[in-house]
C-alpha cells in the first residue's frame, strides 16, 4: 500500500516528445555530492543513467573511465553508492558522467534513495 502510495507521487509528466525523452528521470532535489578520485563535485542532477557536476574537469578527458561515489544525505542517514562510469561531456565548469550498466544491487540502492526522497516529500507536505 505505501509503496504504491509513493509510486503515484514520482513525477511522469513531461514536454519532451517521445523520441527525445530521456531512457531515466533527472533528479535535482536530492541532497548529494559526487566524489571522484577523491575530490568532492556538486551534484547539478543525477539519472539511473548519470551525473551532471559542477567543477573543475581540467583533468579529466572525454571517455575517461572513472569511479563514482554518489553520497546521498537521506532521512536518518547518509549512503554511499559507489559505480562505474565514463565522463561523456565537458563544457565550463560542467561535466557528465554517464554510469555503465547498473547491477540489481546499484539500481535497488538508487531505488531506496529515491523512494527515501518521495516518503520525506509527502511527510513535508503534510505538516
Amino acid at each position: 500500500m505505501l509503496q504504491q502510495i509513493l509510486n503515484s507521487l514520482k513525477g511522469t509528466v513531461s514536454n519532451d516528445d517521445e523520441d527525445t525523452r530521456r531512457a531515466f528521470e533527472r533528479r535535482e532535489s536530492d541532497q548529494c555530492i559526487a566524489i571522484i578520485d577523491d575530490i568532492a563535485f556538486p551534484v547539478v542532477n543525477w539519472s539511473k543513467g548519470g551525473i551532471l557536476l559542477n567543477g573543475d574537469d581540467r583533468t579529466f578527458g572525454i571517455e575517461d573511465s572513472k569511479t563514482v561515489t554518489l553520497r546521498f544525505k537521506l532521512t536518518d542517514r547518509v549512503v554511499d553508492v559507489e559505480h562505474k562510469g565514463r565522463i561523456l561531456r565537458k563544457g565550463r565548469d560542467k561535466f557528465v558522467v554517464e554510469f555503465s550498466p547498473l547491477s540489481q544491487n546499484i539500481e535497488r540502492q538508487f531505488n531506496n534513495v529515491v523512494d527515501d526522497y518521495v516518503a520525506q516529500e509527502f511527510a513535508n507536505s503534510q505538516a
